[in-house]
C-alpha cells in the first residue's frame, strides 16, 4: 500500500512486480547515465572549443552517437520483452476468478467454486470503522490464496474499465464484449489495493480493487463460508 510522501513504487507482492521493479531501477540508470553525459557535452559545448574540435568535423563522434542509441535500444529492450513474456504466460492457474466491470462497482466469480460470485462496492465514508481507508475499501474484497498462480479474466458490462493492483503488477483493461486475461502471485498474505484506472465516468475515482492474500487453509474456509451463507 501506498503511504504519505512516498517518493517510489509499493514494495512487490509478487515475483511479476518484483521483475517490473528491477526493470524500472534498469532503465532508470540508463536514463541517469544519458542526462549526465547530455549535461556533460552541453557545458563542454559552452566553456570549450568542444563544438569546432570534436563534433562538427569528427567521424569518430558521429559513428558513436548513431551506434550509442542503438545499443542503449538493446538494453532496453531485451529485459522489457521478457517481461512481456512473463505476463503473458499463464499455466495451470490454481484458481480462476473473473472480474466484471460495472459503473461503478466491480462484480467477482470463482469460476472453479460453484455459487461463488459476488459484487464489490465501496464503502461510503460515513460507514468507515477505524484503520479502513477512505474511498480505497470495499464491502466484499476479493479472497485469494497466497503462493498460487491466480489468473483474473476481466471484462466489463458497460464501457471501458481496468482491473489494477499496483502491489501485484496487474493492470488489465476490461472491455465489453472482450474477455482479457491476466495472472498474479502473491508472495506473501497482506490486503493489496487499487482502482479503475480507465476513465470510465463520473465515479471513476470511486470503484476501488481490494485483493486479500491469505494462507490456502484460510481461503478455504472463507470459501466454504460464503457458499453456506449463499
Amino acid at each position: 500500500m501506498a503511504y504519505p510522501s512516498q517518493l517510489t513504487l509499493q514494495d512487490a507482492a509478487s515475483p511479476l512486480m518484483e521483475e517490473l521493479l528491477h526493470f524500472h531501477d534498469h532503465a532508470l540508470m540508463i536514463v541517469f547515465a544519458i542526462s549526465a553525459l547530455v549535461l556533460y557535452i552541453i557545458i563542454a559545448m559552452v566553456t570549450t572549443k568542444l563544438t569546432d574540435l570534436y563534433v562538427l568535423d569528427s567521424q569518430e563522434i558521429e559513428i558513436i552517437w548513431t551506434v550509442l542509441p542503438a545499443v542503449i535500444l538493446i538494453l532496453i529492450a531485451l529485459p522489457s520483452l521478457r517481461i512481456l513474456y512473463l505476463m503473458d504466460e499463464i499455466n495451470n492457474p490454481h484458481l480462476t476468478v473473473k472480474a466484471l466491470g460495472h459503473q461503478w462497482y466491480w462484480s467477482y466469480e470463482y469460476t472453479d467454486h460453484e455459487d461463488l460470485n459476488f459484487d464489490s462496492y465501496m464503502v461510503p465514508t460515513q460507514d468507515l470503522v477505524p484503520g479502513q481507508l477512505r474511498l480505497l475499501e470495499v464491502d466484499h474484497r476479493m479472497v485469494v490464496p497466497t503462493k498460487s498462480s491466480v489468473r483474473v479474466l476481466v471484462t466489463a458490462e458497460d464501457v471501458l474499465h481496468s482491473w489494477t493492483v499496483p502491489a501485484l503488477g496487474v493492470k488489465m483493461d476490461a472491455v465489453p464484449g472482450r474477455l482479457n486475461q491476466t495472472t498474479f502471485d502473491a508472495n506473501r498474505p497482506g490486503v493489496y489495493y487499487g482502482q479503475c484506472s480507465e476513465i470510465c465516468g463520473a465515479n471513476h475515482s470511486f470503484m476501488p480493487i481490494v485483493v486479500e492474500a491469505v494462507p490456502l487453509k484460510n481461503f478455504e474456509d472463507w470459501s466454504t463460508r460464503l457458499m453456506q451463507d449463499a
